[in-house]
This record gives C-alpha cells, structure tokens and sequence, in this order.
C-alpha cells in the first residue's frame, strides 16, 4: 500500500468532462451530472485502507449534499486484475452492501482519474454550480478513527457552497493509496 497526497490544484479549475458508466451499465455524463449548487466527485475503490475507513462518511455526506441540490459521484480508477476487490462486479456488491445513495462509476481505461490529476484514493473534489472547484481535500482530520474527528473539513465546504459561503483556499490534502495505474 503506497499512501500518497492529492495534488495541488488550483481552486477555479473547471471540471473535466466524462462519459462513465457503473457495474450495471447505467452512463453517467459530467455535463448532466451537476445538481443546482453543485457536485461532489470522489475517487475511490473498495479495498483501499484509507477508502474503507471514509466509505461510511462519505456516503452520510453524499446524502447530505444531495438533500441541498449538490449531487455526488464516485468514481473506481483502480479496475485492475491484480485488485479484484475493486471489479465491477464487486462494485455492484458494495453499492447494494453500503447502500450507497448515488453512482458509484467505471473508470475503465483510467482516463477520467487522469484528467482530474487524481492520484489516490480517496480524491475528493466539490464543484460549485460553474463546474468550478472549490474544495480538493480531506474528508476531516481523523481517517483512522472517525470517533476522534475534531474538524470536518468536507462538511464545512459543502455547508459553505450550499449557503453561498467562501471556502477556505487553504485545505489539507487528502492522504491514501495510490491508483493502480495500468501501463
């Protein structure tokens, strides 16, 4: 398991256009993804550590967004051979497991992780409405051990994008395994 940062990307980045599907074949388009305030993109897989710590937050947050018209996507960079756990198929078994309330989509040949610049999992990203970024950070300040959580950092942002709030330009990268890049 090699953890690695997110990257440094500028916030005002406009968001790359995709054309994804999930385990059952359902397409998702980037242009039509937008809820009215914004999106909330997170790359992520299931046998990641760090991933399957956040999975539960993520999803409470996935929810909360969407009840404020910011949708939520999740995104699997890591369709690999050498990781079965993150098959397609095994997708499908954590979608219904987790109950997870929004896509969770194929990035087959890797290209959209490419062009987000993403680099583990999990990468999270929250747009505003222009299909700008406003917030590439963590999730909160306790990955291991949500009981221990003093400051939520994601929270916050999606509170201040729904109320028409700045976000912070300072914000902590999120910290996990790298993709598994196929050559």
């Amino acid at each position: 398991m090699a953890q690695l940062e997110s990257t440094n990307i500028p916030l005002g980045t406009k968001m790359p256009k995709f054309v994804l599907r999930d385990p059952n074949g359902v397409i998702q388009v980037s242009d039509y993804a937008f809820g009215k305030k914004g999106l909330l993109l997170v790359f992520t897989c299931n046998h990641c550590p760090y991933a399957k710590a956040v999975w539960p937050r993520i999803i409470r947050l996935g929810k909360y967004a969407m009840e404020h018209d910011i949708n939520v996507l999740a995104i699997n960079p890591n369709i690999n051979h050498d990781y079965p756990d993150d098959s397609p198929d095994e997708m499908g078994r954590r979608i219904k497991e987790w109950n997870i309330p929004f896509p969770y989509l194929i990035d087959e040949t890797q290209k959209t992780a490419r062009d987000f610049d993403a680099q583990c999992t999990p990468d999270i990203y929250l747009y505003n409405f222009e299909h700008k970024l406003v917030y590439h950070g963590r999730v909160d300040d306790n990955w291991q051990e949500e009981s221990k959580v003093k400051k939520e950092e994601l929270k916050e942002a999606i509170t201040a994008l729904i109320e028409g709030k700045p976000i912070p330009e300072k914000q902590i990268p999120s910290i996990g395994c790298s993709i598994k890049w196929r050559e």
